[in-house]
């Protein structure tokens, strides 16, 4: 693998549709470099400067579905035009690990968990566990403020052990129960949007989990959580599904997307997210421009997971309608792109040309012969690219 094929594989994983200009630059400064300004984001990015996040009341419902819009276009935005586009990658996987919805939660409160998301998306995962055992959003989908000394729940209980730390198998349904007892009486203030414990409805008798006794809190329960193999496991494993990649287990997080990154499968299936927003980026397309919900077609709209498990990844996305899906919005970014470059090429070469900009090693003979059959028509032979087998794989 040359070192130009090396590099633009990490840079399709590690961000959403890289530039050729992009390619160019770090195959300038080699991978090692590359890899570093991954790892390391600058303390004010341009692009995502340039696309402010909607304000919001506090109490702003989910059946506002203005400012339910407003949100998901902002993000959609922000990721096209973030010139760090491995931070808005990253904070996608966090939003896909602590899979929480706006059909049952507020968007207001969406947001602010958003925000939570990026203060703590590239640090150690503990503060972030920490922060968000007590997030209101998560709270509220997993009807944490429901859950009192007298009438405990074990929903966040169960799915912060099942699904955001330990992963299925390590730990028993005890657990669950004394679990739930630490998390009780935690509410939210429906005008503010602040969480706060309520004395007389948390229950601080001591309790038994995963072999240890103590007056649990919150907080103390997590870090018994953060603390176990397990959890390093499973993040190494939720890490190594959405990358395409194979990590060492750990906690902290930039070691591991190091790991991640430098232990890259040779072929990976883009997301509709990845391949949406990659497209956008390459073909210059601001995704809120575009009419319609594009990403409710293809079937993975930011901050509304399907479940509590978030989406499925790699093979899943490789269905018969998903293929007719990705196929209609592409002829929808293809109808929206900047093509005045290609219109320069003679059509023999467009092909190669349109590998250059959307970052593909090479077309199949397959997928060759198609282009060359569309090559006289710039904005269907972007169509039949972007639904190519090339680009849909990273």
């Amino acid at each position: 693998m040359s070192t130009r094929t090396e590099i633009a594989r990490l840079l399709r994983r590690a961000t959403f549709g890289p530039r050729a200009t992009d390619v160019d630059a770090a195959e300038r400064v080699g991978t090692a470099a590359t890899l570093e300004a991954l790892l390391h984001p600058p303390a004010v990015d341009p692009g995502a400067s340039r696309t402010p996040a909607p304000v919001l009341n506090p109490g702003t419902e989910k059946k506002d579905k203005e400012a339910v819009r407003q949100v998901v276009a902002w993000w959609l935005d922000r990721m096209a035009a973030a010139e760090h586009s491995a931070t808005e990658k990253l904070i996608f996987f966090w939003h896909g690990h602590w899979a929480t919805s706006v059909k049952k939660v507020g968007p207001a409160l969406m947001l602010r968990q958003h925000e939570t998301l990026r203060a703590n998306a590239w640090g150690d995962f503990r503060p972030m566990a920490r922060a968000m055992v007590t997030d209101p959003a998560l709270l509220y989908w997993l009807d944490g403020q429901q859950n009192t000394k007298k009438a405990p729940n074990e929903n966040l209980a169960r799915e912060l052990m099942e699904l955001f730390t330990l992963g299925v198998g390590n730990y028993t349904e005890d657990d669950i129960k004394a679990g739930a007892r630490a998390l009780t009486g935690w509410k939210i203030d429906k005008n503010s949007g602040d969480v706060s414990l309520l004395p007389n409805q948390h229950d601080p008798s001591p309790v038994t989990i995963l072999g240890q006794t103590s007056a649990f809190t919150a907080q103390s329960y997590v870090d018994l959580l953060v603390d176990q193999p397990a959890c390093g496991k499973h993040l190494a494993d939720r890490v190594g599904q959405f990358y395409g990649a194979t990590p060492s287990p750990g906690t902290d997080i930039r070691a591991l997307l190091t790991s991640a990154w430098t232990h890259l499968a040779d072929d990976h299936v883009k997301t509709p997210v990845d391949w949406f927003v990659g497209a956008c980026r390459q073909l210059g397309v601001r995704p809120s421009s575009l009419k319609g919900n594009p990403l409710a077609a293809l079937g993975q709209v930011p901050m509304a997971p399907p479940n509590v498990g978030g989406w499925a990844t790699g093979a899943a996305w490789l269905t018969t309608s998903a293929a007719q899906a990705r196929l209609q919005v592409a002829g929808m970014l293809a109808e929206a792109a900047d093509l005045s470059a290609l219109d320069g090429v003679s059509p023999g070469q467009r092909p190669e040309e349109l590998a250059r900009t959307l970052v593909v090693d090479a077309w199949s003979d397959r997928t060759r012969t198609a282009l060359a059959g569309v090559s006289g028509n710039p904005r269907r032979l972007v169509t039949v690219a972007l639904a190519s087998p090339e680009y849909l794989i990273s």
